[in-house]
């Protein structure tokens, strides 16, 4: 409910109790497809904290300096430009250490962005004469814009959730540069430089599919990504679909993306794909992104080679 300020450069927004009950359903949900839920155990923070009454509060506040908190990377580049730090967000570090405690922690788990977090959780372990969780952190990992940080609010994510089709499209639109990123991030393995890029990137998207969705998804949507597209038979394969509508070319290729696989193209990129020859329908090349076009239903519409619409 208060909202983890770590790698933020402002305040996140505060939200309800239902929401953020709604939101741990849809983690737990994600979660499990990976852990066994007959041997996890969840719990809510809000168990102990809802309890705590407030001068429980102020001598939780006591364990820690403002000095300390404000040593926060993210804390400390607020104050440099003059950027507002409110008090609730020096709670949160706080709040995240006691859970430590709470919940006993051996090894407490988190990217790199946790750092801070969970030794503030070590600190309050060794003053309730506990022994001191292990820090596990992990890299950070850029989403399909090969920038900026994965995240589902700026679009450039690849969901545990989403359908088997439209993760592995996904995984296929990253850059080749980023996949040396992701292969040691998300398989494990560094990425072999004696294997051709695309087959690579092939092998990537398979092995993800098959982690979330197993290997008869991950086969079938490997087998139905080939027929689309290494083997151009658009009209045999099943596509999203995307409304008939007359409209600029260029507005076309950023609502097509945007609408059918929840990519976010910027008019720049979507005018550089139709310069290059990527944006065709039904086989024709469109070339001015200016140009108005009349999209009918049963048309196809190619995006780039990973991606294509049929038109309804």
């Amino acid at each position: 409910m208060i909202g983890d300020p770590s790698g933020r450069s402002v305040a996140r927004p505060q939200i309800v109790r239902d929401e953020v009950l709604a939101n741990a359903e849809t983690y737990r949900t994600q979660a499990f497809k990976i852990l066994d839920p007959d041997r996890t155990e969840t719990v809510f923070n809000g168990d102990w904290f809802r309890k705590m009454t407030y001068e429980e509060v102020i001598r939780l506040n006591s364990h820690v300096t403002l000095q300390q908190m404000l040593q926060r990377d993210d804390f400390s580049e607020r104050i440099d430009r003059q950027q507002p730090i409110h008090a609730h967000e020096i709670q949160y570090p706080i709040m995240q250490g006691w859970d430590s405690v709470m919940v006993k922690a051996d090894v407490e788990l988190g990217g790199t962005d946790q750092l801070f977090n969970i030794l503030v959780g070590r600190d309050f372990q060794r003053d309730e004469g506990m022994a001191q969780q292990v820090v596990f952190l992990l890299p950070i990992l850029e989403g399909l814009d090969g920038s900026k940080k994965m995240s589902k609010s700026l679009g450039n994510f690849v969901g545990v959730d989403e359908p088997p089709d439209k993760m592995f499209g996904k995984l296929m639109s990253i850059s080749d540069e980023l996949m040396s990123r992701y292969y040691p991030l998300l398989l494990g393995r560094s990425l072999s430089r004696e294997t051709h890029p695309l087959e690579s990137k092939k092998q990537l998207a398979f092995e993800i599919v098959q982690t979330y969705h197993g290997p008869a998804a991950a086969q079938k949507t490997f087998e139905e990504w080939n027929l689309r597209f290494s083997e151009k038979r658009l009209s045999e394969t099943q596509l999203p679909e995307f409304a008939a509508r007359k409209i600029e070319a260029l507005n076309v290729v950023v609502a097509a993306y945007a609408e059918a696989f929840q990519i976010t193209k910027s008019r720049t990129e979507a005018s550089r794909l139709m310069r290059q020859g990527s944006v065709q329908l039904d086989g024709t090349k469109i070339l001015d992104p200016k140009a108005t076009i009349d999209l009918r239903p049963g048309q196809t519409l190619r995006l780039d080679k990973t991606h294509a619409v049929r038109i309804r």
